[in-house]
């Protein structure tokens, strides 16, 4: 995932902090636009997780902070929900500027009935996708009802919201009070996924229902099942970032995928939020990662991982061409693959010569009707297959750095 931090004005003149995500090695399939939760940012984790996501399938995604939030310019207690509408409009209209329209609007609780809102109104968007939003923006009074009372007397009273204070004015609360979401859903006509769990303690999973109650056909409900209103599991978010991309696929008119010139045969990248590494091998992408108790997210197989599944691929592709070239009846090959050296603290120190030596442990289980002598020839062949060859040759890595 590649990104850039861009910058743009809203309605009102304030600088809007924003970072587009690009796909790894090609050119975006299509444009996402995400809006984030009630008082959250760009940069939640649940945010993130969901937009590698995306980037993973081919999409590029432009997450934003709205006004008086996260690095974005402006006060919070100046704006309402009718802002956060026109800060996406604001954002959508840049993307068109500067790089493409958004094909696909993805909102997470307030941010996803803001994006119902912004849809109806953005000629570009063909699909939209919210992730545990209320059927209605006043829904969100309930997470400072007992501060409502002193808000209409005051205009204004500061609330705590997760752990955090905010000024809450009078005209936010009368903004999201007239708002009639129903009328537009019903005629926004556009392909709609609802994501929401089932144990969502904030927003009930009950508006999910009266969101799709009030939507037009084609529309679609995935249950969270076990996930908390933010995500906060990244299995809660990866997946919920997987479902919207497979299923935007059947309604975004979208070209093949279209590589960027390669610069070698494997690409990996990897950004600041920890060891997470982007993949492309030809034009399969998919991710390395480190476990959690090194200070990884465990969201792909680590490096080591990585050398021995190419072991373990190529042991088993070998002995399918041997038997076959043979017309032996080899029905099935298990490869089990251990490796012996501690790879965490050898990641820790690079640098630092070990006494031990790495050791492969390679167990293979035949399946079919073979006799003992084609047992052993096929043994003998597991050790000549080309990753096994090249293990025991000296390799020779030559780095350099390019622009």
């Amino acid at each position: 995932m590649r990104l850039t931090k861009i910058d743009f004005k809203n309605k009102q003149g304030n600088t809007i902090s924003g970072r587009l995500d690009f796909p790894r090695d090609q050119k975006p399939l299509a444009y996402v636009l995400f809006a984030h939760c009630f008082t959250c940012n760009k940069n939640l984790i649940p945010v993130t997780n969901i937009s590698r996501q995306l980037t993973e399938k081919g999409f590029a995604v432009f997450r934003f902070d709205f006004t008086g939030l996260g690095e974005s310019e402006g006060d919070f207690e100046d704006t309402n929900f009718s802002s956060n509408i026109e800060d996406l409009l604001c954002a959508a209209d840049f993307m068109e500027k500067e790089h493409e329209a958004p094909s696909l609007i993805v909102g997470h609780s307030l941010g996803g009935a803001a994006v119902i809102y912004a849809a109806s109104k953005l000629e570009s968007v063909q699909a939209v996708a919210t992730i545990a939003a209320p059927s209605s923006p006043g829904h969100v009074k309930n997470l400072f009802k007992e501060d409502i009372e002193q808000i209409k007397e005051d205009g204004t009273a500061e609330v705590t919201i997760s752990g955090r204070s905010f000024n809450i004015n009078k005209q936010f609360i009368e903004d999201i009070s007239g708002k009639n979401m129903h009328t537009i859903l019903e005629n926004m006509r556009k392909p709609l996924l609802i994501l929401h769990s089932p144990q969502d303690n904030t927003v009930g999973v009950d508006n999910a229902a009266e969101i799709y109650k009030h939507a037009m056909h084609p529309k679609s409900f995935i249950s969270l099942d076990g996930a908390d209103h933010l995500l906060s599991d990244k299995k809660d978010s990866a997946y919920a970032g997987n479902v919207i991309a497979t299923w935007s696929i059947r309604y975004l008119d979208l070209p093949e995928r279209n590589t960027l010139p390669k610069k070698g045969q494997v690409t990996a990248q990897i950004g600041t939020e920890g060891f997470t590494t982007e993949l492309r091998a030809g034009h399969h992408t998919f991710r390395a990662d480190e476990p959690e108790e090194v200070g990884g997210n465990d969201f792909g197989p680590s490096p080591y991982d990585l050398i021995l599944s190419g072991l373990g691929a190529c042991t088993a592709m070998t002995l399918r061409m041997y038997a076959d070239r043979k017309k032996w009846k080899l029905e099935e090959v298990d490869v089990y693959l251990d490796h012996s050296k501690d790879y965490a603290e050898d990641c820790k120190n690079p640098e630092e010569k070990k006494s031990k030596i790495d050791v492969m442990e390679r167990k293979i289980v035949l399946k079919g009707d073979l006799d003992e002598k084609q047992r052993k020839r096929l043994l003998e062949i597991a050790n000549k297959c080309p990753v096994h060859k090249t293990l025991h040759e000296k390799v020779e890595v030559r780095t350099s750095l390019e622009d």
